[in-house]
């Protein structure tokens, strides 16, 4: 419930200077994300999960974590602080 996944494919993108095929992954989450070790955890998950399905290398991938406040996301005519 506090982790939500959007997936756009087809869009230009320029990782390193090169425009071979490359990905984004943006990690929104509320306690989930926050610490250099939660995130080293996650971020090998993640790449073992996009390098095996998406073909590309390590280099060929970047993850961006964002550590939200539950104040922050709205659900269900609230806020997830009261949910």
């Amino acid at each position: 419930q506090r982790v939500n996944v959007t997936v756009r494919s087809g869009l230009p993108m320029v990782l390193s200077g090169s425009s071979e095929p490359c990905a984004q992954l943006i990690v929104s989450t509320i306690g989930v994300v926050g610490t250099a070790e939660q995130n080293q955890r996650h971020s090998a998950r993640f790449f073992d999960v996009l390098t095996a399905q998406l073909g590309l290398g390590t280099e060929r991938i970047v993850i961006r974590f964002y550590p939200l406040e539950p104040w922050q996301i709205g659900k269900n005519r609230t806020v997830m602080t009261f949910l």
